[in-house]
């Protein structure tokens, strides 16, 4: 089977939650014999050289890249203002690449055709009038409910109006693409389940999966080194808004019951904003080159995050690691842990501070929810029995 796996942004080095899932759909498909194929965008926000790619990975996959600038700009955002395309999409839209995948479509005969994520989505007109290879949507999330969930903690009133205006045009792209795709592969149940309300395409579930094997568990902290981190891309706007929520409800609770605990704020293009808050127990570490070194060194992981849809891929790095995880629910969807068992869910802020702290003072609590976080990763999340039954739907598919 031939497969032509279209990339939004380039998959490696893997050091972001889209770019994991990505790289590790590769890897998974690789490992089914798949002939794959890799097109990719490599915009300016997250480009990533060529020469650091290994050769291997290189060679395995075809791999071919075109340099993109997707970064949003006022007068961008105005000539889309008023009509019906979204903002969001048409800044992944490149007449060069789009002659390019024409060429790629010639030159190949494919049997599957898999886009990551929603913004590739505009090639599909393009796909459908060259080739006969079944198109799949790899749904990494539903990418309007992340907006509309944004807008609800947006305070500008201008930006509020403009996000709604966006987010409703994203909506009517995001269903017609449900319905215009051959199959879609969502990445959690519940965005499976949503999806199937709107359409009746077939689809097949497929967790992004990881290879445990992967994931040293050797701790370079101290157990009893009281520390909490959030590790992930600070330029995503959810997660800028955990951070916030959690340093404004419950940050200060907690120093107040535990006074000698530190919290890592961790991940790439970390806001000035975090670098001149004036607190001793509050730890910056940006551009992290290798994730293993956070998640060892660190001991209580949170996920305060209140929007978005999808997976958190950070949240299944955690698992594998077998750290002891606090999320609140939405943070953790996705992912059919047992809660009070392999993680830890909170309500609301609150819940969420006496969650930490009781974690922090129970030693044996968190080295049980380490345990247990780490026996769900070995039993749901490994990579080649995931992308085995990925394969046998795709068969089914082109059958």
């Amino acid at each position: 089977m031939k497969i032509l796996q279209i990339c939004n942004k380039a998959p490696y080095p893997p050091n972001d939650g889209s770019s994991i899932a990505i790289y590790n759909m590769s890897l998974g498909l690789i490992s089914q014999n798949i002939d794959l194929h890799i097109f990719t965008l490599n915009t300016k926000k997250h480009y990533k050289a060529i020469d650091l790619i290994p050769e291997s990975f290189r060679k395995s996959t075809n791999y071919q890249a075109f340099d993109i600038d997707t970064n949003p700009t006022f007068w961008g955002a105005l000539q889309t203002l008023f009509t019906k395309k979204s903002y969001f999409i048409s800044r992944f839209h490149h007449v060069d690449f789009e002659k390019k995948l024409s060429a790629v479509l010639r030159e190949e005969k494919f049997d599957i055709v898999q886009l990551e994520g929603l913004f590739m989505c505009s090639y599909i007109p393009l796909i459908k009038k060259i080739c006969r290879a079944k198109i799949v949507l790899r749904a990494h999330n539903v990418e309007h409910l992340i907006w509309e969930r944004h807008i609800q903690q947006t305070g500008s009133f201008l930006k509020k109006m403009y996000l709604k205006l966006e987010s409703k045009k994203l909506k009517k792209i995001e269903l017609e693409a449900f319905s215009t795709v051959d199959a879609i592969v969502p990445i959690t149940t519940k965005d499976s389940f949503f999806i199937k309300q709107y359409c009746q395409t077939p689809s097949h579930t497929a967790l992004t999966g990881t290879n445990i094997s992967n994931y040293d568990l050797n701790k370079s902290s101290d157990f009893n080194n009281l520390s909490l981190f959030h590790f992930g891309s600070m330029d995503w706007i959810p997660n800028q808004e955990a951070v916030d929520w959690f340093l404004s409800k419950c940050w200060e609770n907690i120093k107040r019951e535990v006074p000698n605990v530190k919290f890592i704020i961790a991940g790439r293009n970390i806001p000035n904003r975090y670098k001149q808050l004036s607190d001793t127990s509050l730890v910056i570490e940006e551009n992290v080159t290798n994730s293993a070194d956070v998640y060892q060194k660190y001991n209580i992981m949170v996920v305060p995050v209140l929007s978005g849809s999808g997976l958190r891929i950070k949240i299944v790095e955690g698992l594998c690691f077998g750290k002891a995880i606090v999320s609140t629910k939405i943070g953790a969807e996705g992912i059919d842990c047992v809660p009070g068992k392999d993680i830890i869910l909170a309500k609301n802020e609150d819940e969420f501070s006496k969650e930490v702290i009781k974690l922090l003072k129970d030693a044996n609590q968190r080295e049980l929810l380490e345990q247990n976080a780490r026996n769900f990763a070995i039993h749901h999340l490994n990579n080649e029995p995931i992308a085995e039954k990925l394969v046998a739907f795709y068969k089914n598919l082109i059958s």
